[in-house]
């Protein structure tokens, strides 16, 4: 009796089905509200996280689920978005007007999102509203699993260092001004994780000598491109927007507004301390901040001459074209980034993209190919998913070549692009403006392949780099200038493209990319979430039938 319970036992046990656990998740909840700050001095309103300005940093892992439970006690509708995670398949997490209703005053909405193969440095901001003016913004690290090795060694430390343009007229004030029809000009100086750098501040990090440190720095500004230095010290780069890079070592590095980079740098000088600087670049008055960063033990004072900042274009062009993607390192996964040969494949769509500025009424505007975009109540992606999108959107009200009249002639409507799913094309920002640009894509990393003076044709691709271009969601294009960029629309989901220049977003340089797969097949998207507020022509229409496998 006893050998037959143990052949039993044992015919169980290899019967047992091996269950694979989810990947851990992380969860936070966020207390927003308004609270008095004064970065550079000026008190004025702001948007704190749990009473913390900058936000909380979120540090997590790859393939995490971050689940984040945000109460909004604002006086005004709130979103998050988060720059630069890729939400595969689920653009529902995104957060931005296009594709979520936002979270109403007193009211609270847990987002619930994978970081999903992605490694590197990001962060979030209010979407909202002319917010991101106010603060509400925080880093996002995703950090690589211990099994997939990283191309340096492990630093003594990591540091997160948010940098931006700041504004002491309150967020309501600016966005008051764009509504009268007006732009809200230059700033009025640069803060460094919240603070302008007056002399009187703590250190804001510390280093053991001999030792290195990563640092993570993110342009969360608003308009303005910052270059960033720090005294005495090299900087060797190692990743940008998520994609390990050629380790290069550079004095100064220009981080144009939505973008992160990651450095290393080691304490190799005389113990003391040493100012970080940020200053402004591409505008006629140069605003700079800095913080100090302590050699352990030091007492003696950081030098009160800062480093000079590089002037002109062709220095952050050169720069640019400095940055090559690391074909040896592996990313998120085990397989090396270079495994993925995007020079060999076929563009199958073209699409240029002219940023313009006039006025519509008598107000200022700014425009994609001469359209506009306005938000509207009901977020483009749930009429899309309830299948009544005619009754908000038209789809591909810009063509994919600029009209001659374009620049001038401005139309403000929804701006919707239909994409054909897995589709390979090529995107080309052509700026004939005397402002530089910034431009991001949600969902997606894409390959910047150049950035050249002049305009574009289609000869210029012999210029491309086609093999080892960096795999990024933000790019630059100076003025007079374009940029190219190639990616595959292979993300189903609503995804916005848009300037990183607050105000040219708030007022219209923006549209959105339906990528919708055929097979309605959660291969390719997931469903809505159970959670999703309802809003504008979908609130109380019954769900579509759901995706299957």
């Amino acid at each position: 009796m006893a050998a037959r319970v143990t052949f039993l036992a044992l015919l169980l046990c290899l019967s047992t089905t091996v269950i694979r656990a989810e990947d851990p998740y992380l969860y936070f909840t966020w207390n927003v509200t308004y609270g008095t700050i004064s970065p550079l001095g000026v008190p004025q309103q702001g948007i704190l996280i749990n009473n913390e300005f900058p936000g909380p940093n979120i540090n997590s892992t790859t393939n995490n689920n971050i689940v984040i439970n945000v109460f909004n006690n604002l006086d005004e509708p709130l979103l998050f978005s988060w720059n630069g995670i890729q939400h595969r398949k689920n653009s529902w997490q995104d957060g931005m007007p296009g594709t979520n209703c936002p979270i109403q005053p007193g009211k609270n909405f847990t987002y619930h999102f994978q970081v999903k193969d992605q490694i590197g440095s990001y962060f979030y901001f209010p979407s909202t509203a002319f917010h991101k003016a106010a603060g509400g913004f925080g880093g996002l690290r995703v950090n690589s699993r211990l099994l997939i090795p990283v191309p340096f060694a492990d630093p003594e430390d990591d540091y997160q260092v948010i940098i931006g343009d700041w504004y002491t007229k309150s967020h309501s004030t600016l966005r008051k001004i764009l509504d009268g029809g007006r732009s809200i000009n230059r700033p009025d100086g640069v803060l460094i994780n919240g603070k302008s750098g007056n002399g009187t501040d703590a250190p804001l990090f510390t280093m053991k000598p001999g030792k290195t440190y990563r640092y993570r720095i993110c342009n969360v500004g608003i308009k303005t491109s910052l270059n960033f230095r720090i005294q005495g010290h090299s900087m060797k780069l190692v990743e940008m927007d998520g994609s390990h890079v050629v380790q290069n070592t550079y004095d100064a590095l220009d981080i144009h507004v939505g973008q992160c980079l990651s450095v290393l740098v080691t304490a190799d000088q005389t113990p003391k301390d040493y100012y970080m600087v940020a200053s402004t670049r591409f505008i006629k008055q140069v605003f700079t901040s800095s913080a100090t960063i302590r050699y352990e033990g030091s007492n003696i004072p950081a030098s009160p001459e800062l480093p000079e900042g590089p002037t002109g274009i062709i220095y952050s062009l050169n720069q640019f074209r400095s940055f090559r993607w690391n074909l040896t390192a592996s990313a998120a996964r085990p397989n090396p980034q270079g495994s993925y040969h995007y020079g060999g494949i076929n563009i199958t769509r073209t699409i240029k993209i002219v940023n313009s500025a006039s006025t519509v009424d008598g107000k200022l505007r700014y425009a994609i190919n001469g359209v506009s975009h306005t938000n509207t109540e009901t977020p483009l992606k749930l009429a899309e998913y309830y299948q009544v999108p005619e009754k908000v959107f038209k789809y591909d009200t810009i063509s994919d070549e600029p009209t001659p009249d374009s620049a001038d002639k401005i139309t403000v409507q929804p701006n919707v692009v239909n994409a054909t799913f897995r589709d390979f094309i090529e995107v080309v920002f052509e700026n004939h403006e005397k402002s530089i640009q910034s431009w991001h894509l949600d969902g997606y990393s894409f390959f910047a392949v150049a950035i050249e003076a002049g305009k574009w044709t289609p000869e210029k691709r012999k210029n491309y780099n086609l093999l080892d271009a960096v795999s990024r969601h933000t790019i630059q294009v100076y003025p007079g200038c374009w940029a190219a960029i190639m990616l595959t629309f292979d993300n189903a989901g609503m995804w916005n493209l848009r300037s990183n220049l607050w105000e040219r977003y708030y007022l219209g340089q923006q549209l959105y990319v339906s990528v919708t797969s055929p097979a309605r097949s959660l291969r390719d998207e997931y469903n809505v979430p159970d959670n999703v507020e309802l809003c504008g022509v979908v609130k109380g229409l019954p769900k579509p039938p759901p995706y299957t496998i």
